[in-house]
């Protein structure tokens, strides 16, 4: 896409569509709880805190400063809910706000160094004068609350998008917490495979926030077919990992058939391609639409023609397109996630090796 480009009427009712399609998934109310009711209910576990929040945690100082704002009247964020089937309500986002209010109001939460209200610093809730007492527990908080129609996989965009907090966890990390189980184990174990990381180097940021296992399930995930996919990347992967996990539970000899499929299509890179998933032979970082369409290009040509993996590498000679300018052009954005240009830079590599 470049600047001045001109959308056609089908593309333009597309758009729409999916704008309208999206909209459906979200379907709220606006409620308001004062804050005494806010921590009771935390504490009696009428919130729900997803496995995918619970390890992101404030710190101390942090705590100290949302209680000072709450004391000094100051607008507090929304705090977003999902309504559970069985009527709890589970935290989209605000989690860390409703575990300090639980924490001060009926814990033993000590505020620390406060920066406009100095006097304050080092008290409980039990330290302020009743009358103070009754007023923090009158303040109101405003919640907007998804209805139980609004889906997994849109919760969990909805968290992303929206999180507050000073640490925002991912989609892979979302996945890794909500998802938890036999595939998604496997695909932490890959992503720290030696070759791979050698293939597909990535800065120590994108690592910690689990870049390689992002990469990894893609990998999978689109490797097993783009049938269901709907041009939301978060979505297919979600339901793909979520389906692979049931999958892997059934018949947990497909994880030696995964894991084969995985190290034979790093073997084939290493051998085949002069830089790996990088742009250049000192490159450090692994572009996205790079690697997807190098890694599945590679895998579906292996599978179309086996003969591949035992063919020189001087033979099948990607030298000669690898850094040409249409290459370049198909991969040259992640944020290309349309099936037609996914679909369309894994099938530029296919057709290259299966043509040698």
């Amino acid at each position: 896409m470049t600047q001045g480009t001109i959308f056609v009427k089908e593309e333009q009712e597309s758009a729409e569509d999916q704008i309208v399609e999206q909209t459906k998934r979200i379907d709220f109310y606006i409620t308001e709880y004062s804050v005494e009711i806010l921590a009771s209910k935390m504490r009696a576990g009428e919130y729900v805190v997803p496995a995918y929040q619970r390890e992101f945690t404030w710190e101390h100082e942090r705590k100290s400063k949302f209680i000072e704002s709450l004391i000094m009247g100051l607008p507090i964020p929304f705090i977003f809910f999902w309504e559970m089937p069985d009527g709890k309500l589970e935290v989209v986002d605000g989690s860390q706000r409703l575990r300090t209010l639980e924490e001060f109001i009926l814990g033993n939460l000590r505020l620390g160094d406060l920066d406009q209200l100095t006097n304050v610093s080092g008290f409980r809730f039990s330290d302020l004068p009743e009358s103070r007492q009754r007023k923090i527990k009158n303040r109101s908080i405003r919640g907007i609350v998804l209805n139980e129609h609004a889906d997994e996989a849109a919760r969990l965009d909805m968290f992303e998008r929206i999180n507050t907090g000073s640490k925002i966890a991912n989609k892979a990390e979302i996945r890794r917490g909500a998802l938890a189980g036999p595939f998604l184990s496997m695909i932490i174990d890959l992503a720290q495979d030696p070759l791979f990381t050698r293939l597909a180097p990535m800065s120590d940021k994108r690592k910690q926030e689990r870049g390689p296992e992002e990469l990894v399930t893609r990998f999978f995930a689109y490797g097993d077919g783009l049938e269901g996919y709907r041009d939301r990347p978060a979505d297919f992967i979600f339901e793909y990992a979520k389906k692979m996990n049931k999958a892997f539970k059934e018949n947990p000899g497909l994880a030696s058939f995964y894991r084969k499929r995985f190290s034979d299509t790093m073997a084939f890179v290493d051998r085949v391609f002069p830089h790996g998933f990088t742009k250049t032979s000192r490159g450090k970082a692994t572009p996205r639409a790079r690697f997807e369409s190098i890694a599945i290009g590679s895998y579906w040509a292996l599978s179309e023609r086996p003969e591949l993996a035992n063919m020189g590498a001087d033979r099948i000679n990607v030298a000669a397109w690898i850094s040409g300018k249409d290459f370049s052009d198909i991969t040259g954005s992640d944020g290309a996630n349309a099936k037609s240009r996914l679909k369309g830079r894994i099938d530029f590599v296919r057709t290259r090796l299966v043509g040698a």
